[in-house]
């Protein structure tokens, strides 16, 4: 892997399924904004908004544990429908954290998102990419995308990215050799196995996951998609051991068929930003979808983990490769 280049700026790219003016009235339309803004979780209540340069945003984010964070956003730029520029994570009684800057760009009626957060130095921007991964900041895009969803075509989705620090030759592997899926995947605690794996488009797996006492599940998937190396489409059900389809062991409303979306993107030469789209796929009650909506806290907690366990496997399987270039399996 290469080393990360040390930089005052921290860069956060999205492509969303809506045009700009949707995207650009989500952002900037206080009503909107409350849906989606913050961490999950979080709640918003705007204040006051003037949307001109100048002009401020003063509101408070109101987190799970019932803390209040007071803000005052000050804008420089504002170019309806392209540019945003302002300061953020300032109020009354701090200065500003850092300048932001969001470029929007319609491509193919979709939205490309590209922020930039400029801060004093690349310790600064460091502190700062910690915090945010540890509060859940990336969250914020990520309901951005659901709600859109939501407004423009009425699915309930949930959406989760990350950036990881692997080429997107590797990541695809990752998510395609049973060998390496399997390592990481899994919830914390749990480890998983293939009873059988043929993941290619038409294929189907079957699989098998523990905590290694009682607690056991079973599940498979079917593959309607794979196009390497960008895009993963599949779906998902709980079954027994006899592969018939049968409810999630700790949450029997839960939708029977779960639908997976994984799209790769590359971010520079060593990096590669993974998004998965979930939703229920089929025939879902309405107690199924309300069991869906409302545990999108746990799912972000449970791929949080998972991706956890793909950063550390990735930073092993690496090492391996350096010490033992010869002996290396990353592509068997």
């Amino acid at each position: 892997m290469a080393a990360k280049n040390k930089s005052n700026e921290i860069r956060i790219t999205r492509i969303y399924d809506a045009p700009v003016k949707t995207v650009w009235e989500a952002w900037t339309d206080p009503e909107q904004v409350a849906q989606w803004w913050g961490p999950r979780g979080f709640t918003l209540t705007t204040h006051s908004k003037d949307l001109r340069v100048g002009g401020e945003w003063c509101y408070t984010m109101h987190g799970p544990d019932g803390v209040d964070y007071p803000n005052k956003t000050k804008y420089f730029e504002v170019e309806k429908y392209s540019r945003l520029v302002y300061d953020h994570g300032g109020n009354d009684d701090r200065p500003p954290l850092f300048r932001v800057t969001v470029l929007f760009t319609e491509i193919k009626e979709k939205t490309k998102m590209d922020m930039s957060m400029t801060l004093p130095t690349p310790e600064a921007a460091e502190e700062i990419r910690k915090f945010i991964k540890k509060a859940g900041g990336d969250s914020t895009w990520d309901r951005l995308a659901e709600y859109l969803a939501k407004e423009s075509f009425g699915k309930d989705q949930f959406v989760i990215n990350r950036t990881f620090d692997a080429p997107i030759e590797l990541m695809f592997e990752m998510w395609t050799n049973p060998k390496h899926f399997s390592q990481w995947l899994s919830p914390t605690g749990f480890k998983m196995s293939f009873l059988k794996a043929d993941i290619q488009r038409g294929g189907s797996s079957f699989y098998f996951m523990t905590d290694g006492s009682s607690t056991k599940m079973y599940g498979r998937a079917k593959y309607l998609e794979i196009e390497h190396p960008n895009r993963i489409v599949y779906t998902q059900q709980f079954c027994d051991e006899n592969e018939n389809v049968s409810r999630h062991p700790m949450a029997p409303t839960w939708p029977e068929t779960m639908l997976t979306t994984v799209t790769l993107a590359e971010e520079g030469p060593d990096k590669t930003r993974v998004t998965i789209t979930w939703e229920a796929h089929g025939t879902t009650t309405r107690e199924e979808l309300e069991t869906f909506i409302k545990a999108k806290g746990g799912m972000t907690q449970g791929w949080t983990g998972s991706f956890d366990k793909l950063e550390a496997y990735l930073a092993e399987t690496c090492l391996r490769k350096t010490r033992n270039p010869e002996r290396s399996a990353i592509f068997s």
